[in-house]
């Protein structure tokens, strides 16, 4: 990749951080999780976003979210560790 196709990549999207609304799967029991998330994300107008706090990273889910709402959600990465991940995901239509 040259340094031009670094600098044309697209950041993505800045949430207004009263329009950011806190997610922590953790305390959510596991056999929940997916309905509560997939509920959570019905409920936000385009703008908002949920900041996904978890102890692990939820691949699959992530592809689950792409696979039913297609490009309706941006997600990105704002930690990554070994203790967990902090996702924001952003509804943009």
């Amino acid at each position: 990749m040259s340094s031009t196709d670094a600098d044309d990549r697209i950041a993505p999207a800045q949430p207004a951080p009263e329009a950011v609304h806190p997610f922590d799967a953790r305390g959510v029991a596991r056999r929940f999780r997916h309905a509560a998330i997939f509920g959570a994300l019905e409920t936000l107008t385009p703008g908002e976003a949920m900041r996904f706090l978890n102890d692990h990273d939820p691949l699959p889910l992530l592809r689950q979210i792409t696979d039913r709402y297609g490009e309706t959600f941006e997600i990105a990465y704002r930690h990554r560790s070994e203790q967990g991940v902090v996702i924001d995901i952003l509804r943009l239509e």
